[in-house]
């Protein structure tokens, strides 16, 4: 049965790291969808109300449960646009595991400056995403903090999926 797995938190949280990781930890018929990706690049749109990367987000999820793959989905996500499409996705799948980063700004902003694309904005854009305790509230949603390590975090993610 597939397995959909919903990875959200704030930028710079750790959640996109986490999400690769874990789907080489599963290996092959592992669908990872990052937001970003969809949104930024494949669709180039803005994060606004009903934009159209929320439709191709369920879209390529449902392709993945048609296809018998577990799904990753990865991003900020918000839930006031974002909701509405993960709960839909997380009733059709039979096994949904819904995780949030509740990372505090300070070391998110600590954690951004070590990524790649750290030029592309900076602490004023940050602040302004930054939106806290943005919880899904589904069954079972499990909540990530500051005190726990990257290799914590996807053991626990991995022990839940056993």
């Amino acid at each position: 049965m597939p397995k959909l797995i919903i990875i959200r938190g704030n930028s710079g949280s750790g959640k996109s790291t986490t999400a690769k990781r874990l789907q080489r930890e599963l290996g092959y018929e592992t669908m990872l969808i990052p937001q970003d990706l969809i949104r930024r690049e494949i669709v180039r749109t803005k994060d606004v109300p009903n934009n159209p990367s929320i439709q191709l987000i369920k879209d390529i999820a449902t392709y993945g449960y048609n296809i018998k793959y577990d799904v990753i989905i990865e991003g900020i996500l918000v839930r006031k646009r974002y909701g509405r499409m993960l709960r839909h996705l997380a009733s059709l799948f039979d096994h949904t595991y819904v995780y949030y980063f509740d990372i505090s700004l300070e070391e998110t902003l600590q954690r951004h400056h070590t990524k790649p694309n750290s030029h592309e904005f900076g602490e004023v854009e940050m602040r302004a995403w930054y939106i806290a305790k943005d919880i899904l509230e589904l069954p079972n949603e499990r909540i990530f903090t500051d005190d726990q390590s990257q290799d914590a975090i996807l053991q626990h993610i991995l022990n839940d999926l056993q």
